[in-house]
């Protein structure tokens, strides 16, 4: 491979961030099954849980009264997002001393584009170097996987883990990838994954090699596209902004209702923060989108394209407000309402940290 073909790219995952950033600032929580998120009264959910809790088969996005259930010695913590965000830049700044190339995923993921940095021979040091000094200097433990791909890099750290470093050597990752189970890889959900089970695709490998044609028929253009990626062929680069697509904020009410004034309350004050953030960040859009969860979990959304993009909490809260009112109906409750502007003419990138981002789990989302 010539220096202008070389290309690798790591996966640097911080292991179950939140939960490990509380047992870092206090002693007393580490060896214990540790969450954090909301109060299990207010229906709140697992954000994150320490591998000692993921022994008693409690996951992230759990509801918290099942997880206590699973481990009645479960320890639960509020979330303290300022100090996750600044343990977040702090990883993010030793990234960034490596390679310039860091495009930031969440507060606990990024990938590094180290092709300018290191050779395949100098990889391993330099990844062990990376694992050592996010430890060295904030006590945070990271897995690395790494590939020629983004594709191939994401799935050597979620093998990795915990606290481990798998890099793939070039030339080698159609090899790496085909025992593995096609659910593994990014884009396969759950009934992506019953489809190619019930056409006889269990591993990357029977991915790879189906018929380009099939693929195509079967799940679109994005088809052909997870074939390659099971190659590990991914051509994706690493950027360091994102494109802010959406704005939204949505919230789970402690007790389902049915009442149009506690609703349109709640949306009301939902558009006004989504608008404050829009102007914030100097974002406008032309789309206004309502999401609606009822009490048995069908979830819905509505939206309506207006003639010019907006920014104003007073055209986008009646815009979600007549959204809300067609759906209401004597016989539906409600457990989430949620706002959304898209539909941006001209973007700029979003804060990499905003506060709300990481509360993505909780009882209370806001989300990208």
């Amino acid at each position: 491979m010539t220096s202008r073909e070389w290309r690798y790219i790591l996966h640097a995952d911080l292991d179950a961030f939140f939960a490990s950033v509380e047992q870092l600032d206090n002693p007393q929580l580490r060896g214990r099954p540790v969450v954090v998120g909301g109060s299990p009264e207010e229906r709140g959910v697992v954000a994150a849980a320490s591998y000692e809790a993921r022994r008693y088969n409690v996951r992230s996005a759990m509801p918290m009264r099942t997880a206590l259930r699973l481990c009645p010695e479960l320890v639960r913590v509020a979330p303290r997002f300022g100090r996750y965000r600044e343990l977040s830049e702090a990883v993010m700044d030793l990234f960034m001393e490596l390679t310039p190339l860091v495009e930031p995923m969440s507060l606990d993921e990024a990938y590094l584009d180290v092709s300018a940095v290191a050779v395949w021979d100098t990889m391993q040091e330099a990844a062990a170097g990376l694992k050592a000094r996010v430890m060295e200097r904030t006590g945070l433990v990271v897995s690395i996987g790494g590939g020629t791909s983004k594709t191939v890099a994401k799935v050597a750290s979620q093998l990795s883990k915990p606290n481990g470093l798998l890099l793939v050597a070039p030339d080698t990752e159609r090899d790496f990838l085909a025992p593995l189970s096609a659910g593994i890889l990014s884009g396969v959900g759950a009934k992506t994954a019953e489809t190619l089970g019930a056409h006889g695709v269990a591993t990357l490998g029977d991915l790879a090699s189906r018929d380009a044609a099939w693929l195509r028929q079967t799940f679109g253009r994005r088809g052909p596209e997870l074939r390659e990626r099971a190659m590990g062929i991914d051509g994706s680069e690493v950027t360091r902004h994102r494109e802010t697509k959406s704005v939204s904020s949505e919230e789970t009410m402690t007790r389902d209702t049915g009442e149009e004034s506690e609703l349109v309350r709640r949306v009301e004050d939902l558009a006004r923060g989504v608008a404050s953030r829009l102007r914030r960040h100097e974002l406008a859009g032309k789309t206004v989108t309502l999401k609606l969860r009822l009490s048995d979990f069908t979830t819905m959304t509505r939206s309506r394209t207006l003639p010019a993009p907006t920014a104003d909490a007073e055209v986008i809260a009646p815009v979600a407000c007549d959204l809300l009112r067609r759906e209401l109906d004597p016989s539906r409750r409600f457990r989430l309402v949620g706002v959304g502007v898209s539909g941006f003419q001209e973007t700029q990138q979003l804060p990499l940290f905003p506060d709300l981002q990481a509360q993505a789990s909780f009882a209370t989302e806001d989300r990208l």
